[in-house]
């Protein structure tokens, strides 16, 4: 259960950052259901990303391993959530400027 939490704000904040990148940026727009999909698969890279790095890991990790011991950890679901919706709308971006070229040539 307390993986499931975790989880779940990656992927709600990965699809929500998806969306707000395809709704700035029009020219770079997959769809709704595009900029979702991308946003919650960028939103789990993002995350793990995060976790490996050597100076965002204690952000992501060390509260999330905390949190499964003594109950919700509310800052690391923070973290989460953030490096969650910022991989999210990074890889929605990546894709969409991909798409975007590859439609001109």
């Amino acid at each position: 259960m307390d993986i499931i939490i975790p989880l779940l704000v990656q992927l709600i904040a990965g699809g929500a950052g998806g969306n707000v990148v395809g709704q700035l940026a029009k020219s770079i727009q997959l769809g709704t259901a595009g900029n979702t999909i991308v946003g919650i698969i960028g939103g789990l890279a993002g995350t793990w990303l995060a976790g490996i790095i050597p100076g965002l890991n204690g952000l992501v990790t060390s509260g999330a391993v905390e949190g499964a011991a003594s109950g919700l950890d509310l800052g690391a679901l923070a973290g989460q959530g953030a490096t969650g919706l910022i991989g999210g709308g990074l890889l929605t971006a990546i894709v969409g400027a991909i798409k975007s070229a590859m439609a001109k040539t």
